[in-house]
């Protein structure tokens, strides 16, 4: 059975350049879920106005619906999604039976110069106090300390869970 591996973590935490790297050293796909946002969600974090759950409800569906594709391809799969709270986790975790979180946990400082340094994205470093006030940090899953290299950071996951590479 092919495993689905989710980065979480705040905005800022690496989640998309972890992945696309992890993605290319595995040969595995790799999916960014800001792609899975409706446009009122971008427009909203683009405005710098946080999300609600409400909110996230459509893009929580459009998750499932790819972990599930994604599934019934028995194929390994890879993706970026804040996945900042436990319901919304648990959600994820219901469509794909070998899911499992790693959170890419990083401190306040190094997250917002991260974050300060990053052109073009529609997530603003003012955002990122409501990012940690809305952060459920993850019991069970794999947590990867971001204060390393993003080729550190891909080369610790592949040692955790013991992963082959075939770049």
């Amino acid at each position: 059975m092919a495993v689905a591996i989710v980065l979480m973590g705040v905005s800022g935490s690496g989640k998309t350049a972890v992945g696309q790297h992890l993605a290319e050293i595995l040969n595995w796909p790799f999916f960014d879920g800001d792609d899975f946002h409706p446009a009122e969600n971008i427009s909203k974090m683009s405005k710098g106005i946080p999300l609600q759950d409400s909110d996230r409800g459509a893009w929580l569906s459009n998750l499932q619906v790819l972990l599930r594709e994604e599934f019934k391809k028995d194929r390994p799969v890879i993706l970026a999604a804040s996945a900042l709270k436990q319901k919304y986790r648990e959600q994820l975790g219901k469509v794909h039976p070998n899911l499992t979180f790693v959170y890419l946990k990083g401190s306040h400082d190094l997250i917002s110069s991260r974050m300060h340094e990053r052109e073009n994205h529609f997530m603003k470093e003012a955002m990122l106090e409501s990012q940690f006030n809305t952060l459920e940090e993850p019991a069970g899953a794999v947590v990867v300390n971001i204060d390393q290299s993003i080729e550190e950071i891909a080369a610790e996951i592949i040692r955790r869970f013991e992963l082959d590479q075939r770049s």
